[in-house]
């Protein structure tokens, strides 16, 4: 039996290919907004060229500037998977540059989260491979452990668990139970047929802005 600090766990069930394809075409801000707009992260930016990221959380817990976990955690993964790690937000010490990123590139990985720092960065925002980080750093990791591979983890303050659904894009990180995908996809999707709506009313001199008044009076109370 593996003690806290060196637990090793399955990797969860994949979402299914027809969620993650969906959710691809939706923006984290409108998931965000049917999560009532508190949950999800935004000191995480993209360090790629750009692009969604879209998959299953394989998680990681390590300690600060060591990354021994990381590389046994690729094992756990597979193709479509998203590799979330937890470093605890230090920036002090990278834990992967590009031949790490590189590796999960062709393993297959949908991309890579770091709650920590990233180098290489010249190559990595080259790909189109997502990869999102708190920060930069010359400065490489250690490989002494401990960690922990498919665990609860908090990014940037927002609990992930293993087999949680990741959506990363320009404007932050969400993630979310599989069971929630299917509500989520739905109010987005309605939410995007609303703002079109909303553009269309801008670009032909029609916008109603009357709702403005009715929160004013509203708050005024």
């Amino acid at each position: 039996m593996e003690h806290i600090g060196a637990r090793r766990n399955p990797s969860a069930p994949q979402a299914s290919a027809a969620v993650i394809e969906k959710l691809k075409h939706i923006p984290a801000a409108l998931i965000s907004d049917n999560m009532r707009r508190i949950v999800g992260t935004s000191n995480l930016r993209p360090m790629h060229r750009g692009g969604v990221l879209v998959g299953t959380a394989v998680t990681v817990r390590v300690r600060r500037g060591d990354n021994l976990a990381i590389h046994r955690a690729f094992d756990f993964c597979r193709p479509g998977d998203v590799m979330v790690i937890d470093g605890g937000g230090d920036t002090t010490q990278a834990l992967m540059g590009e031949i790490m990123c590189s590796y999960a590139e062709k393993l297959g990985l949908a991309g890579l989260v770091l709650d920590g720092a990233i180098r290489d960065i010249a190559a990595i925002r080259e790909k189109d491979f997502p990869v999102f980080a708190r920060g930069v750093t010359h400065k490489g990791p250690y490989k002494c452990g401990p960690g922990e591979i498919n665990v609860p983890v908090s990014i940037d303050g927002l609990v992930i668990n293993p087999g949680d659904i990741i959506v990363a894009d320009d404007d932050g990180m969400v993630a979310f139970e599989q069971a929630e995908a299917d509500y989520l996809i739905v109010k987005a999707l309605e939410q995007i047929e609303r703002e079109h709506a909303t553009m269309a009313q801008i670009r032909e001199d029609r916008y109603d802005r009357s709702w403005i008044d009715a929160l004013e009076a509203n708050s005024a109370r």
